[in-house]
């Protein structure tokens, strides 16, 4: 089967797949508020390579693994495993997936974990952390325990961040990242402190600015800080040379004027990029959302039975793509409000 370009109604072509392993998490972070229950029907291993296989035939190139926390799924490394076997196969049997990533808060990262994950096929990582001070890092992440806790957890992602590195994922090549939600009035103050320290370890720091995903968060527009905010206090501390956004990119990317790095803004608040978005969102039990901000999605299941086909399952992600109008974030920018419910942070996985 040739690969097929599929595109939307914007004409966006499908490029990223974004699976979630996992509604479950081991933190409670104040803008995703994971509810800790299980989705009944998640997708098994079979299930998982047949979405990403039709995926792929439609154009996708890119596959993220997401959760909740995808280190607590236990089909992670046999997932990946399957799916470097399947790379691997002879051409036209499988279309190989050119860039594998995950996204975690880094808890569960450990040296011999990340040698794992390397050697099955991952390419590159992004660790969470929103602070590093004690006190707003606990706060940040619902920990209980105050400050103890909170000194606890960053300690642990520090060491997952030297895990990674230490296994072979290379800041210089783009193969480890910082991500960081900041909230005003929440976490802002951290911005400053951790741009030091991903300056100092050679790590692009992806900024996030605080979004409206799901109902749980209690979201307030007054508290976004917007992007252009951020790299403002950046740029007075360290001079920043503007990189532009990659094509399909989510993140605007600056670099430092005295080499030392890399910081990115994703401005899905102040600065959309709905107009060349090009994800596809699954979650762990297989409906599939062409938004972050979708109020609806699609149980790809029905398509994931034995006795479906392949080609079925492919057709149906295609008309769901083909169908798509999505402009969430540039209509909330044009004045028109998100109505009705909506998916979860936690399921949606970013």
């Amino acid at each position: 089967m040739s690969r097929r370009r599929c595109r939307d109604q914007h004409g966006r072509p499908l490029g990223v797949m974004r699976l979630s392993l996992t509604a479950r998490c081991n933190l409670s972070c104040s803008y995703c508020k994971p509810d800790g229950k299980e989705a009944p029907q998640l997708l098994n291993q079979e299930q998982q390579l047949a979405v990403i296989q039709a995926c792929c035939e439609l154009g996708c190139h890119t596959l993220r693994l997401t959760g909740g926390e995808p280190l607590l799924a236990p089909g992670l490394l046999p997932l990946l495993s399957a799916i470097q076997r399947l790379n691997q196969a002879p051409e036209g049997h499988w279309h190989a997936i050119r860039d594998i990533a995950l996204t975690t808060n880094g808890l569960l990262l450990t040296e011999p974990l990340a040698r794992e994950l390397r050697q099955a096929g991952l390419q590159r990582l992004t660790i969470s952390l929103d602070g590093l001070d004690p006190e707003v890092a606990a706060a940040t992440a619902g920990l209980r325990g105050g400050a103890a806790a909170g000194q606890a957890m960053v300690q642990k992602v520090l060491d997952a961040l030297s895990a990674a590195e230490a296994a072979g994922f290379d800041p210089k090549q783009g193969q480890l990242k910082v991500n960081s939600v900041i909230q005003r009035g929440k976490n802002e103050q951290e911005l400053l402190p951790l741009a030091a320290m991903t300056r100092e370890r050679g790590l692009e720091l992806r900024l996030i600015e605080y979004m409206d995903v799901g109902q749980r968060n209690g979201w307030r527009s007054d508290e976004v800080l917007p992007a252009a905010e951020m790299i403002s206090q950046l740029h007075r501390r360290w001079p920043l040379e503007p990189m532009g956004r990659p094509d399909s990119g989510t993140a605007l990317q600056w670099r430092y004027s005295d080499g030392a790095g890399v910081v990115a803004a994703i401005a899905s608040i102040s600065q959309p990029f709905c107009s060349d978005c090009n994800r596809l969102r699954i979650t762990a039990d297989g409906i599939a959302y062409t938004c972050l901000f979708s109020e609806m999605g699609t149980d790809l299941k029905p398509w994931l039975n034995p006795k479906a086909s392949p080609e079925a399952l492919r057709e149906a992600i295609a008309n769901l793509w083909g169908q798509r109008r999505d402009r969430s974030s540039e209509e909330r920018q044009q004045g028109s409000s998100l109505k009705g419910p909506r998916a979860e942070m936690a399921y949606l996985g970013g």
